[in-house]
């Protein structure tokens, strides 16, 4: 039977056209200001957006190839590759030497997940459907692992600021660390593709480091259904998307420090928000997105998966990788501040989730605390 051209599937739906081209011609313009040496704050604007827009082109990629992965396999691939915009920016401010950026945007990255997001995904839930709920058995799980992975990342912070022996060993601790977070996030490997869905239809990009989201295969039917990308293209996307995220980072981070200085903006402050939210914001988007359908258990996952990824694989990768960067100072020992606004939003974000339901005034509390923390580090 002969299939005509209206029954062809479509490889590239129009939302992915505008996205190609929107990504396209972000990075081609981050680059142009940066040859150029354009203005500064305009050029970290358009980098931030190039990012954003690449970040949203490795996502949709990862969907691509859930059919034929599987749902847990693909969420495992969306924990390593879905902060990988985010992993390249902080990995040049460090090789730039910016210590303070690199620190204050890990904790950021939690930070802006566990209350900024979660809170305004929570107010616009709330607000559209009133009091919603969502599967809190799986939410508590991966609550229990995101306050461990901090626990684990405040250590050194811990013995430094307890002027402990191993206060003198930091970078030490730091390594040691950062190899016992790599290892827990290699064994819940098995777990997590051992796990199998209740649910056959679920999307994938909910899966977690630790916990496989009862919603774990619905992505890959939904991209399947509104035009699938064969894996060739698929792989290619997520290739050119990885390249472009290594270009686009270095150029973000060329524009970071002059735009500081020509705004007034100190490095922690940079870090801690504009940073950290510039290199989520596609999952963010995504999230509040999911909370305005109904669709809670998928919105909460996603949420409160980033900051699992940034505490179990990123934070050690950086650490570990600094000698290599021609850092080899750089270790996990935060500030005073910046260690408890980090065992904060952990211990609150599992407070909130713990009974499975939340409002849109749970979402106003999660924002004015997060407005409040953002406010103290405006001085530096």
């Amino acid at each position: 039977m002969t299939t005509t051209h209206a029954e062809r599937p479509q490889l590239l739906t129009r939302r992915d056209q505008i996205m190609l081209t929107v990504t396209v011609v972000a990075a081609a313009a981050a680059g142009g200001l940066y040859f150029a040496h354009a203005n500064a704050v305009l050029a970290f604007i358009v980098s931030a957006l190039a990012l954003a827009t690449l970040a949203s082109l490795v996502g949709r990629s990862v969907e691509a190839l859930g059919d034929r992965l599987g749902a847990n396999a693909t969420g495992i691939l969306q924990t390593a590759l879905g902060n990988l915009p985010e992993l390249f920016v902080i990995m040049f401010a460090l090789k730039a030497g910016l210590f303070e950026v690199v620190k204050a945007t890990l904790v950021g990255s939690i930070l802006s997940n566990a209350l900024l997001v979660l809170g305004l995904a929570f107010v616009v839930g709330g607000l559209k459907h009133g009091r919603q709920r969502f599967a809190a058995e799986d939410v508590r799980t991966l609550g229990l692992m995101f306050t461990l992975a901090v626990f684990i990342l405040a250590v050194p912070s811990l013995t430094a600021s307890l002027h402990t022996p191993a206060a003198s060993h930091e970078r030490a601790v730091s390594v040691v660390v950062s190899i016992v977070m790599l290892v827990l996030f290699a064994l819940s490997l098995p777990f997590t593709l051992g796990k199998r869905s209740s649910t056959p239809d679920t999307p994938a990009r909910a899966s977690s480091p630790i916990v496989a989201s009862p919603d774990s295969a619905k992505a890959a039917s939904v991209a399947t259904a509104h035009g699938e990308w064969p894996l060739a293209m698929a792989i290619g996307m997520l290739a050119a998307a990885g390249i472009g995220a290594a270009f686009v980072s270095e150029w973000f981070v060329a524009a970071l420090e002059p735009a500081m200085e020509a705004a007034g903006i100190n490095e922690v402050f940079a870090g801690l928000v504009i940073v950290a939210i510039a290199g989520n914001a596609v999952e963010n988007f995504v999230g509040i997105q999911l909370a305005a359908k109904n669709q809670m258990d998928y919105a909460v996952q996603v949420i409160l998966q980033s900051p699992v990824q940034i505490a179990l694989t990123i934070a050690p990768i950086i650490c570990l990788a600094a000698i290599w960067l021609g850092q080899p100072g750089f270790d996990l020992v935060f500030s005073p501040l910046l260690l408890a606004v980090m065992i904060m939003s952990a211990l609150v974000a599992v407070i909130v989730t713990f009974d499975g339901e939340s409002n849109w005034f749970e979402g106003a509390v999660l924002c004015a605390l997060y407005v409040a923390i953002a406010t103290a580090f405006w001085w530096g």
